[in-house]
């Protein structure tokens, strides 16, 4: 218990930070021995955790305040001037150490520290002492921040490269390839007029599997249009007997980007696995809404009452954990994922936190 409250509170950091102030009096000194002597043996020990204390104190102020709520929200300036503020504010509260070691030991600081000014001692010992604190702790915490940034690119690269591999693999199969082809084949003679326009859905999807989603982010209005593709070439391939709601958005910002594939994983699932019953209704709903920049997908589908338990652990070919491993890879933070399972439907529901695609032009999409 101890244990994990040392570590929920950063405990262990402390240590580091009076090894970092006793690297600092042992270059004074010139004398890494004489300086441990002069701080745990005499009256010094107060001024030396006044420096630890209200160096931490800023340090963390600035990590886990000022960063977040400043630095990364792009407010530069802000965050420049409380930086300097704090770095400045902390130099001043150490100063009053000095004279409380005087205190202890029987002196004066002048006598004790060869300076009364309580301007020389901010600009000659606690400042720069401050400044280093805090140039230190950025300098670890950014590189942290890159490496780590880093390593997600490059597991995010090959997560991308490993999914899309199967979700191609699990498109192209020749059950798929096959009954849509044959579908539009029947239909030529039927209804020559759908069949074209079957037959160009088909090419479109076909175009954006293998063209237009090579990049972490496309624009969502892409996605969309592949989703309204691969839905009605999924409706040629089902019962009559199986209705489909489908509710997509009308408005909406199509600078907004998403990561290819993410949406028409789960509308093919419900295809999948949707009841084939004579006997009862058939059904899938499909809801998109977009509001601001956030994404919210709600697809169900009925299952057969009494049925074996479908398998809901796979989405197509490519399995729920790696779903949502690629969401905590794409978006950390910015998604929530719902599966429900019952014995009259199986229902998923999706919340996204969607960026702006820098490049893309302003425009709407009406549907």
């Amino acid at each position: 218990m101890m244990l994990k409250w040392f570590y929920k509170y950063k405990l262990y950091h402390i240590p580091f930070w009076m090894f970092y102030q006793y690297i600092w009096w042992a270059v004074a000194f010139s004398n890494p021995i004489k300086a441990a002597i002069t701080i745990f043996t005499t009256s010094m020990f107060l001024k030396y955790f006044t420096y630890v204390f209200w160096e931490i104190l800023a340090v963390y102020f600035n990590l886990y305040f000022l960063l977040p709520r400043y630095f990364e929200k792009g407010k530069y300036t802000t965050y420049v001037v409380l930086l300097v503020t704090t770095t400045l504010v902390t130099a001043c509260c150490i100063v009053p150490g000095y004279y409380l070691t005087a205190s202890l030991a029987g002196s004066t600081v002048k006598e004790l520290f060869h300076t009364d000014s309580f301007l020389s001692i901010v600009l000659a010992n606690s400042l720069p002492s401050a400044v280093a604190a805090m140039t230190l702790a950025m300098s670890i915490k950014l590189g942290r921040s890159w490496l780590q940034t880093q390593r997600r690119e490059q597991m995010l690269e090959k997560e991308k490269l490993e999914t899309e591999l199967n979700y191609l693999k699990y498109q192209f199969n020749p059950h798929f390839l096959f009954n849509t082809i044959n579908s539009i084949f029947f239909l030529i003679h039927k209804n020559p007029d759908i069949a074209s326009a079957s037959l160009a859905k088909f090419s479109d999807l076909l175009r954006h599997q293998l063209y237009e989603c090579n990049d972490k982010q496309i624009l969502l209005n892409k996605e969309i249009a592949y989703l309204e593709n691969g839905i009605e070439l999924e409706r040629l391939r089902q019962n009559a007997n199986v209705e489909v709601d489908i509710q997509l958005p009308a408005l909406y910002d199509a600078r907004l980007g998403i990561a290819p594939f993410i949406l028409m994983t789960f509308v093919e699932n419900a295809f999948k696995h949707v009841s084939r019953q004579s006997d009862q209704p058939n059904w899938i709903q499909i809801d998109l809404q977009i509001d601001g920049q956030v994404l919210k997908l709600a697809v169900s589908n009925s299952i057969s009452s009494g049925g074996e338990k479908q398998e809901v652990m796979h989405y197509g070919g490519i399995g729920l954990k790696n779903v949502r491993r690629r969401l905590d890879l794409m978006y950390p933070g910015q998604y929530e994922l719902s599966v429900n399972n019952n014995s009259a439907a199986f229902s998923i529901g999706l919340t996204l936190q969607l960026s702006v695609l820098q490049s893309a032009p302003i425009m709407h999409k009406i549907a």
